[in-house]
């Protein structure tokens, strides 16, 4: 049955698979691979922990934030790959997991403190190219009980996330997720400038 929902997707679906079955097994009954894979930008290199860059991607902190990443990856990644081919699809999600980490990195290397989890940057990499090539979808945003054109809501989720990241409250690593949006853009831009302008002819 799984092989139905991730059909010309096995990127997608192998990544999925990945990141479901290590975040769960961190939170359910091997909590150390959580200590193990944290990423912590100040002692990354101090500590030669340059592999948490990645294996941070496929753990997170809690189920919440598991299952809003692992439905966005399912919900957007399975059709975006059909459309771009599965080598492409895994250059743009290793693009946004890179630009995510590297930019939490040079904002954070400073911070002792700081430690992240999670796959959020390449995923958000993974949304916004599928808004370019997908603009007519509609996107949920919870409690809203209306759906959000998909333009309409890359613009008031970057618009949002640059408000956020300026004035942080919480856990959440918002400049991971501009990075990771402006990757997927970019890399649309960079592969197949021919989407925007397919793009701009829908709106």
């Amino acid at each position: 049955m799984l092989d139905q929902f991730i059909y010309g997707a096995p990127v997608c679906g192998v990544l999925l698979l990945a990141i479901v079955a290590i975040s769960v097994s961190a939170l359910s009954f091997a909590p150390q691979l959580i200590q193990n894979n944290l990423f912590r930008p100040y002692w990354m290199p101090r500590r030669n922990q340059y592999y948490t860059l990645v294996t941070s991607a496929f753990i997170h902190a809690d189920y919440g934030h598991l299952l809003f990443n692992a439905l966005t990856l399912w919900s957007f990644g399975v059709a975006l790959e059909r459309v771009i081919g599965s080598p492409r699809f895994f250059v743009l999600y290793v693009v946004g997991l890179l630009a995510s980490g590297f930019g939490t990195y040079f904002k954070q290397r400073k911070n002792p403190d700081y430690a992240c989890l999670g796959a959020s940057g390449a995923i958000l990499a993974v949304l916004f190219a599928s808004i370019v090539y997908f603009p007519t979808q509609s996107i949920y945003v919870l409690p809203l009980p209306v759906p959000i054109p998909a333009p309409l809501y890359a613009v008031g989720f970057l618009a949002y996330t640059w408000y956020a990241a300026r004035n942080p409250r919480g856990r959440i690593n918002h400049d991971a997720h501009m990075d990771g949006a402006l990757a997927g853009l970019a890399f649309v831009a960079l592969t197949d400038f021919g989407a925007y302008w397919r793009l701009w002819q829908l709106l």
